[in-house]
C-alpha cells in the first residue's frame, strides 16, 4: 500500500478566554505557542496551536478560542482524553506542579503498565500525562518553562469513547493500518507504524454512557498524518470508495486537510505533514505575531479589531 498514516498529526479542541488557554498551556504545561491565527471558517476568533519548538506533527494541540462558548459534555462519540508522554520518573513532578498550579487533578494510576497522571484544563478538557520511554526529547520545548528533562515529549495517545467499538476497529486496523496492540476491559489499544509516540490510539467501548456534546472543554476533531498531497488524494480516493462522505481538500496554510466522520461520529482528519509552521515566520518567532491566510489580508484591521486584546511573547496582537 503506497499511502501511508504516520500517526496523529493535531488535536484540536474548544476553549474559551484565549488569555486563560494561553497561560495554561505555555506556563503551566511549558508548550510552545507555535501559530497565532483564526479560525478559518471564523475570522472573528482565534486560532491557536501549541506545540514543540518547531511545531512537529504529533506534539499539536490547537483550540478555537470562543470566550462566550457553553460549556460542553464529554461523552461517547469524542476524543475524551488527549494524552502527552512524559518521561519516566516525572510523574511525581508534573504531579507537583499541577498542585502548585491548582489544576483539576485526579489520583495517578496505571494502565498498560504505565503511569497516568489525568488532570483537567481550566476549561474542562480531559488530559493525561504518561510516563513512559517513548517520550520524545527531540520534540521538547527548550525555551519553555519546564525543564528539559521533565518537559512533554509530543501526544502520548488519545482515547476514543464509543457506544460500540467493532466498526471503529475494523476501519482502523483495515484500512488505516493500526493493529491491535493489547486490552484491559473495555478499552482496545491500537497502534501504528512503529508505535513510537503519537502513534497510539485507544477505543473505550461504553455502551451505557451518554453521548458527548462538542463545546467548550472538549475536543473538536483528531487528524492523522499523511507525508505528502499526493497520498492524501489517494486516502481520499479509497475512503470514498468504502462509501465515506469526505470533504474536498482544504487549505489551512500550514497542511491540507479532508474530513470524515468514522463510523461512532467522531471527526476524523487527514492532514499532510507539509508546508510547516515556518511558511509565513521563521522559527525564532513562531507564535510571536498575528497570522491571517493570504486570502484574510485584506480584511486585516478589521479582524484585529474584532479579536481580544492578548499577550503573546513580543507584544499584545488583536483588539
Amino acid at each position: 500500500m503506497s499511502r501511508q498514516l504516520l500517526g496523529i498529526h493535531h488535536i484540536t479542541a474548544i476553549a474559551g478566554a484565549p488569555n486563560r488557554n494561553i497561560d495554561f498551556y505555555t506556563r503551566v504545561l511549558g508548550l510552545r505557542l507555535v501559530k497565532l491565527t483564526v479560525n478559518f471558517d471564523d475570522p472573528g476568533s482565534y486560532h491557536l496551536y501549541y506545540g514543540d519548538g518547531h511545531g512537529n506533527p504529533g506534539t499539536i494541540l490547537t483550540f478555537f478560542a470562543w470566550p462566550d462558548a457553553r460549556g460542553g459534555r464529554q461523552g461517547n462519540s469524542q476524543v475524551t482524553a488527549t494524552a502527552f508522554a512524559i518521561p519516566r520518573g516525572a510523574a511525581g513532578y508534573w504531579r507537583e506542579r499541577l498542585v502548585e498550579n491548582q489544576v483539576r487533578l485526579e489520583d495517578p494510576f496505571e494502565r498498560f503498565g504505565e503511569i497516568v497522571l489525568p488532570c483537567s484544563d481550566p476549561d474542562g478538557l480531559r488530559l493525561e500525562l504518561i510516563e513512559t520511554t517513548r517520550a520524545n526529547e527531540m520534540h521538547t520545548w527548550e525555551g519553555g518553562s519546564v525543564p528539559v528533562g521533565a518537559a512533554i515529549g509530543g501526544f502520548h495517545s488519545a482515547t476514543l469513547s464509543e457506544t460500540g467499538y467493532e466498526r471503529t476497529a475494523f476501519l482502523l486496523t483495515e484500512t488505516m493500518a493500526f493493529r491491535l496492540a493489547g486490552s484491559e476491559r473495555n478499552r482496545f489499544r491500537y497502534e501504528i507504524a512503529d508505535a513510537g509516540p503519537a502513534k497510539t490510539i485507544d477505543v473505550v467501548c461504553a455502551p451505557g454512557a451518554a453521548e458527548g456534546r462538542v463545546a467548550s472543554g472538549t475536543v473538536h476533531h483528531i487528524a492523522w498524518r499523511t507525508p505528502n498531497d499526493a497520498q492524501q488524494i489517494e486516502w481520499r480516493g479509497e475512503l470514498s470508495r468504502l462509501g465515506y462522505n469526505l470533504s474536498p481538500v482544504m487549505d489551512r496554510v500550514y497542511f491540507h486537510s479532508i474530513y470524515y466522520r468514522e463510523p461512532g461520529g467522531i471527526l476524523f482528519e487527514i492532514a499532510t505533514d507539509p508546508p510547516g509552521f515556518t511558511v509565513d515566520e521563521p522559527l525564532e518567532k513562531l507564535g510571536s505575531d498575528l497570522k491571517l491566510p493570504p486570502w484574510f489580508e485584506h480584511h486585516r484591521k478589521q479582524i484585529e479589531s474584532s479579536l481580544p486584546a492578548i499577550e503573546v511573547l513580543h507584544g499584545k496582537a488583536g483588539g
